[in-house]
């Protein structure tokens, strides 16, 4: 039986205690405790209090999140209400998905 899981090193960059900041670390929290289920990192950077962390990663609009490991990195951008959206981001969601999906 295969034991190991894969951990998550996710960083949400939020601007202060905003509406769509606090919808999305909400949103985020539950995913991870449902989806996740431990094996995750989070780190929550206030851009306004950090605003050199943001210029550093390169982050142009907040609330966004980023997904460090495992790699690629990947970047979603809103308040996070999409769950489909974020768990594809996350690379969660890619096998469970039928052909249909990617069909044009």
């Amino acid at each position: 039986m295969n034991q190991t899981k894969k951990t998550y090193v996710l960083k949400l960059y939020v601007a202060g205690n905003t509406p769509n900041s606090v919808r999305a670390l909400k949103i985020l929290k539950n995913i991870l405790e449902q989806e996740f289920q431990g094996v995750y990192a989070l780190k929550v950077i206030d851009v306004l209090t950090n605003p050199q962390l943001a210029e550093e990663d390169k982050i142009l609009a907040t609330p966004t999140l980023s997904k460090i490991l495992p790699p690629p990195v990947r970047k979603i951008i809103g308040d996070l209400s999409d769950r489909e959206r974020v768990l594809i981001g996350l690379d969660l969601l890619y096998e469970e998905l039928g052909e249909e999906y990617w069909e044009e």
